[in-house]
This record gives structure tokens, C-alpha cells and sequence, in this order.
């Protein structure tokens, strides 16, 4: 991977585009560190170093965000409303007939989708810097544990006029964030978005590998980088894994002309999933820490004291169970609504293809399902056993803040999978323009 990046930039035009994409990243992690108008960037300092070590779905959402979440920055919302929109698009396409049909219209149908994610987008936009902002006036931003004043009242402009500015800048930071990826995917190196989401995460790496160092001391700090190498490496083993379905074409007289005859194959992937089922999963498991704010605080009765110990603490055996569970629930669904067998069994045959030994039509709609529900166990558990390894940790390390640091779960599948498919994106970029290998 090294040896392709060093060729890259040997080549201008690769030069130029890996300029571009280190440019647009900069420019992200400026927006990132900006102070958002109306907001006590002091204040927010000291809340976010009197919470150090809590934890929380806020505290998940600031790590994808790179720290801009609990600072309200300007881009404070980062890219989570365009992948939340994106998810309720793809959702949306197996239920509303007309969003399927501009999917299968090829390049316009995928255009009009698009715009529709950009307008979503803003629309979640909104909502969620409406939610953080209130969640930031009363003081639940920070869990109720910090008396500072993040947004200061009485400095003669009216409240309200402060609070709109405020989600107005929050959702125009959403904005050039949607715009600084698709830069990224039009004329840099990669995919904009998964670029940006691997920037993010990776700005916490130095300061959350040294907190473990600072805390549990150099012994604990080498044990742990030993086995995020050996979860890297099964990771990246697990991601490029894949079961290829040969695939022969028939060849057709059309014209004086011979088409077809080709052999190719159907590459289905271990993990067809991607990251998609852990979101759910984790989403849902919110949802218990949500309702224990509509519970009397100071009176805790037996259900909130259950909900508490058993589906809001991460160290609860039920927690981590239903947390694999759901998982493995969510890789199933999520499969079987976007790949569909019958839909490729039946483009194969209108194109004269056919796996051998299997009959087309039906039959090699049935293969194929069979051949998915197959790899998708190994797949589910895969995900389900990275994504509790932070839980594991927690219970080792008996730091609250290591559940959501960026060396397992989640971010490890993230970060793994969009170096993976940058450095695939540069090397066919450098086998078209290198044809040294077929000369010789």
C-alpha cells in the first residue's frame, strides 16, 4: 500500500488529486476547531475536562465528529445527518415503488436520489443542531455534570436570536461538509464522506492512546496497541474475504458479430453488511437511556434501577448479549434488502448468463440465496465480536471514557474498510496509467 502511495505521487495527475484531498481535510478539521457564534468556547473546555471519562451515545457521536460535537462547532454535526439520510434512502427504496424505480433508471435515477439525500440531509440538519443546542441550554450535553454556562444569556441580544444563529451555523456547517465530500469523491482520492468519517477518527488516535498511557501506565498502553494490531490485521483479513460465484456467458450471433463467451464471477463479501447493522444496534440501545430521563432522578424505582444496570451499563452481560443479538438480527435484515437473488438470477438470464451446474431462473435465484444465508452467519458474528470489544475493554481498564475510544468496535471497522478501498481506488488509478506489467 506504501509502494502504490509513493508511485501516486510520482504521477502528477494522482499528485494533484492527493494534494486536493489533504487540502479539503484541512479545511475540515478547521471548520472542525471554529467556535460556533454564541457559544463560550471556555466554558465548553472546562465542561469537556470536568466530564472526562463518562460515556455515552453524545460521546459515540463526538468521536465520529473528531471532538466538534461536544464543542458546537461549526461543523459540530459533522457527517452523521448525510449517513443517517443516506440509511433512511436505502431503507425508503424497498417500500416506496418510485425511489426503486429511479434505482434501476441507472445514472439520472441515482442523480435525483442524491438530491433527495441533500435535502434530507438539511432537513436532519436542522433537527439534530435543534436538539443538541437545547440539550446544551439545560446542561444534559455534559450528563448534568457540569454548572457552567455554554451558551451565555444577558449579553443584550435576544436569546432566541442567538439560539437561531446558532442552528443556522450548525446546519450550514452540515452543509459545506456535504459539499467538501463530494469534492473529494469528484476530484480527490477515495470516497468523500468515508474519507472525512476516517479524518475524524482518526484526530482522536494520539490523545486517547496517550489518556490509556497517562492512566494504566506504559505496560497496559504496549498490551493494548499489541492487540489493536491483531484486531486490524483480522479485520482486514475478514473485509477482503469474499465467496465468488462463477458466472459463463453464452455466446450470441447479433448482427455478423459474436458476443459473449466470457466467464466472470459474482463477488459476494463475509461482511455484505458493512458497518450499517452496528449503527442500528447501538441506536437501539439507546433508546433505554433515552426513557430513564422521563423517570424521577431523584427517586429511582425497580424498573429504572433494572433499565440502569442491565440496558444502560456496558459492562451488564445482558447489555453486551443483546447488544451481539441485535447485530447479528440487523446483518440479516440488512442483507436480504440489498441484495436481492431473484433480481440477479434474472438479469444474468436477459443477458445470456448462467452459474455452472445451476439452471437459470429460479434455480440460480435459489443458489444464490443459499450461498448468502451461508456466509452471512460467519459475517454477523464477525460484527457482533468487534463491535462488543470496547465493552471488554471497559471492564479491563475500568474507564468509562475507553468504551467509545477509537481503537475497536465501530471505528476500527470504519477506518479499516475506507483505507482498504482508497489505496484499491489508487492502485487501478495507477494500472491504467502504468502498462509496464502487460509489456513484458
Amino acid at each position: 500500500m506504501l509502494s502504490a502511495f509513493l508511485s501516486a505521487f510520482r504521477t502528477p495527475d494522482l499528485r494533484k488529486k492527493l494534494l486536493f484531498t489533504v487540502g479539503i481535510i484541512a479545511i475540515y478539521r478547521l471548520g472542525a476547531t471554529l467556535p460556533s457564534p454564541g457559544v463560550s468556547y471556555g466554558n465548553v473546555q472546562k465542561c469537556i475536562q470536568a466530564t472526562e471519562g463518562t460515556t455515552g451515545v453524545l460521546n459515540l457521536l463526538d468521536l465520529f465528529s473528531g471532538g466538534a460535537l461536544l464543542q458546537l462547532s461549526v461543523f459540530a454535526l459533522g457527517i452523521m445527518p448525510y449517513i443517517t439520510a443516506s440509511i433512511i434512502l436505502q431503507l425508503l427504496t424497498v417500500v416506496i415503488p418510485r425511489l426503486e424505480q429511479l434505482r434501476k433508471e441507472g445514472q439520472a435515477g441515482q442523480a435525483k436520489i442524491t438530491q433527495y439525500t441533500r435535502y434530507l440531509t438539511l432537513g436532519l440538519g436542522v433537527l439534530q443542531a435543534s436538539a443538541f443546542v437545547a440539550l446544551a441550554r439545560s446542561g444534559q450535553l455534559f450528563n448534568n455534570m457540569c454548572d457552567e454556562e455554554i451558551i451565555p444569556t444577558g449579553t443584550g441580544i435576544p436569546d432566541w436570536l442567538t439560539l437561531s444563529i446558532l442552528v443556522m451555523t450548525m446546519t450550514a456547517g452540515t452543509g459545506v461538509v456535504m459539499w467538501l465530500g463530494e469534492l473529494i469523491t469528484d476530484r480527490g482520492v477515495g470516497n468523500g464522506m468515508s474519507v472525512l468519517i476516517f479524518t475524524s477518527i482518526a484526530a482522536r488516535l494520539p490523545s486517547e492512546g496517550w489518556r490509556i498511557q497517562e492512566s494504566q501506565g506504559w505496560a497496559k498502553f504496549f498490551l493494548v496497541i499489541a492487540l489493536v494490531l491483531v484486531v486490524i490485521t483480522a479485520v482486514t483479513f475478514i473485509e477482503q474475504s469474499q465467496r465468488r460465484i462463477p458466472v459463463q456467458y453464452a455466446k450470441r450471433m447479433i448482427g455478423r458479430r459474436m458476443y459473449g463467451g466470457t466467464s466472470t464471477y459474482i463477488p459476494l463479501k463475509v461482511n455484505q453488511a458493512g458497518v450499517i447493522p452496528v449503527i442500528f444496534g447501538s441506536s437501539l440501545l439507546y433508546l433505554p437511556q433515552l426513557a430513564l430521563q422521563f423517570f424521577d432522578q431523584n427517586n429511582p424505582g425497580q424498573t429504572q434501577a433494572w433499565i440502569q444496570n442491565n440496558l444502560v451499563d456496558p459492562t451488564s452481560p445482558i447489555y453486551i448479549a443483546v447488544y451481539f443479538l441485535l447485530i447479528i438480527f440487523f446483518t440479516y435484515f440488512y442483507v436480504s434488502i440489498t441484495f436481492n437473488p431473484t433480481e440477479v438470477a434474472d438479469n444474468m438470464k436477459k443477458y445470456g448468463g448462467f452459474v455452472p451446474g445451476i439452471r437459470p431462473g429460479k434455480p440460480t435465484a435459489d443458489y444464490l440465496d443459499f450461498i448468502l444465508s451461508r456466509i452471512t452467519l460467519p459475517g454477523a458474528l464477525y460484527l457482533a465480536m468487534i463491535s462488543i470489544l470496547p465493552n471488554f475493554f471497559f471492564i479491563w481498564l475500568d474507564r468509562q471514557q475507553y468504551l467509545n475510544f477509537p481503537f475497536g468496535g465501530t471505528a476500527v471497522l470504519i477506518m479499516v474498510g475506507v483505507a482498504l478501498e482508497t489505496s484499491k481506488q489508487i492502485e487501478s488509478q495507477l494500472m491504467q496509467r502504468n502498462y509496464e506489467g502487460f509489456l513484458r
